[in-house]
């Protein structure tokens, strides 16, 4: 059933042929009466409506997010709707309109036919796409109707597809994925304030009150470096080639002065370690300082826009610094009062998924303990570590170090597995897109301007593989993922559970501390069922570690 929303005004529905207006000032009040009675699968465009949904907490979770899986159909990162129907209808998008738009010799459209959402060359009317949809009940039913055949058009898409069946699961687990986004962007991340400003003006010092103050507050961080120098000089330390040449005039010949070269030299030179402090320093003062705190935190949460997919593998992400706030910080994110924060991180998911999506039946067995890696190196005669990294290193492409001589031993061992990534980076070394295990494209680049440099195309064909051999698997288990977070979305509603945070593998539910056992019960088993519904092997084995804490900062 698509739906298509405007508050004060009414909705609209469609489904097949047939289509409803209602008007209503309240039309969200009605759409969560009519899920709580039928409970359909709603079809809608975009953000737009799973925004209004997340703001009015509206409980649906069966959907269908137009924008979602055209991403997932085609590629890349979201488009606009005008391109999505365009695409769909293989229209020319060279002539997409826009507003505003008129050619001198155009003449004006009549009123008539700006009553319609199509133009006559089959192009949607930018206006209504602008909100203009929204200006009637009845053009609320005409959008909910075009929806509709979005919506048709893509499952015929996806049905051309190998294992369309897989393909519509993710679709509609992507859609899900996407209503948990616009609830993480409205509700927030709950914080501490009161830690967050101490620990900023520990590190940056405190909130400057002029710009001059500013300056001097800078200038007194810079000079923590300045005084470890003999002799005392000043440079810019934001530069990263004077930083160079000032560790060379201080004898430190390096080939750059990225953090984890510094790292080594950190406990015997006080002006390394001076830097590397400064460096940390720096960063919460420019990214994650006052000026953050105030344009992102307020009510106690931290709020930033989430996505469902980053456009390329499939990966969720979030502004606002959600997806990189520093370990010094993690301390801020603090559950609320008579709460807590039921942790989940997903143990060895890549080699698990890879399991998976490739049916190697000796790695489907190694995926049964807790550790997969001691039975790999048991199988190849190594250390555990070795294996760890040669496992890692096939799934990212790496051939050299001290785990190169077991790559060998793991195509013997593991030659369904090898041959999947293998293929996967052959594909990519071609410039053709891959698709991972649940139909997304992924799409691969080709480099343009060779400029006849041999050396130069192999390299980036090399390196065009390695992304897609990792691309694969970063992308299976993205899906795995979103599948899991949306389950517990799900099932925690009746705990009064909140998903506040997905950071790669790791979630965060934030949940009244009296049911603390029973949410952490709930994500344990969550994890079976979402492998259930996601995984092309029923044996693959799925593990995490779950914590109830109450500070970010207390998981270990």
């Amino acid at each position: 059933m698509a739906v298509a929303l405007a508050p004060g005004i009414g909705l609209g529905l469609a489904r097949g042929n047939d289509s409803w207006a209602i008007a209503t000032p309240e039309p969200l009040a009605v759409l969560a009466e009519l899920s709580t009675g039928h409970a359909p699968r709603w079809v809608w465009w975009g953000r737009e409506t799973t925004s209004l949904l997340a703001h009015a907490f509206v409980p649906i979770d069966r959907g269908w997010d137009i924008l979602a899986v055209q991403s997932l159909l085609f590629g890349g990162g979201r488009r606009p709707v005008g391109e999505v129907w365009a695409t769909l209808h293989d229209l020319p998008l060279d002539t997409l309109p826009r507003m505003g738009q008129m050619g001198l010799l155009d003449a004006p459209a009549d009123e008539g036919d700006r009553g319609e959402p199509t133009m006559p060359d089959g192009h949607l009317r930018p206006e209504w796409i602008d909100g203009g949809f929204g200006q009637s009940p009845d053009r609320l039913a005409a959008w909910a109707a075009l929806a509709s055949e979005a919506a048709e058009l893509q499952e015929q898409l996806l049905n051309q597809r190998p294992f369309p069946s897989r393909c519509l699961s993710t679709a509609r687990s992507e859609s899900a994925a996407e209503l948990l986004c616009a609830e993480m962007s409205s509700s927030g991340l709950p914080v501490d304030e009161a830690t967050a400003i101490d620990l900023i003006a520990e590190a940056a010092g405190p909130k400057p009150t002029s710009l001059a103050h500013e300056d001097e507050i800078r200038a007194s961080r810079d000079e923590r470096v300045f005084e470890k120098l003999e002799p005392r000089r000043e440079v810019n330390l934001r530069n990263p080639a004077d930083v160079k040449t000032l560790l060379e005039r201080q004898g430190f010949d390096l080939p750059d002065t990225r953090a984890w070269r510094l790292e080594k030299l950190r406990e015997t030179e006080p002006l390394i370690d001076a830097l590397l402090t400064w460096r940390k320093s720096e960063r919460i003062a420019t990214t994650y300082g006052y000026t953050w705190l105030d344009e992102h935190v307020s009510d106690g949460r931290l709020r930033g826009a989430w996505s469902s997919s980053d456009g390329a593998a499939g990966r969720m992400t979030a502004s606002a610094g959600l997806h990189n706030l520093p370990s010094v910080m993690r301390p801020i994110v603090c559950a609320e009062d008579g709460h807590v924060f039921i942790r989940s991180d997903l143990g060895q998911i890549e080699p698990r998924v890879l399991a998976a999506v490739s049916g190697d039946q000796p790695l489907i067995e190694a995926t049964q303990g807790d550790d997969l890696y001691s039975p790999v190196a048991q199988r190849l005669g190594v250390t555990r570590e070795i294996a760890k990294l040669a496992v890692l290193g096939a799934m990212y492409g790496a051939t050299t170090g001290e785990s190169a001589g077991a790559l060998a031993g793991l195509t013997k061992t593991y030659p369904v597995a090898m041959a999947l990534l293998e293929e996967a980076a052959e594909s990519g070394k071609r410039s053709e897109d891959i698709f991972t295990s649940g139909g997304r494209r992924v799409r691969m680049g080709s480099d343009t301007k060779p400029n006849g440099n041999l050396d130069r195309a192999v390299s980036v064909a090399a390196a065009r593989g390695r992304y897609a051999r990792n691309a694969l698997i970063q992308g299976a288990a993205a899906e795995f993922f979103k599948v899991w977070a949306i389950t517990v979305r799900r099932r925690g509603r009746v705990l009064g559970a909140e998903v506040v945070l997905c950071l790669h593998d790791e979630l965060l539910v934030h949940v009244p501390a009296d049911r603390a056992d029973e949410a952490a019960r709930m994500v344990t088993e969550a994890i079976d069922e979402a492998a259930h519904y996601w995984s092309p092997q029923p044996d693959v084995r799925f593990v995490a570690d779950v914590q109830i804490i109450r500070r970010w900062s207390e998981a270990k």
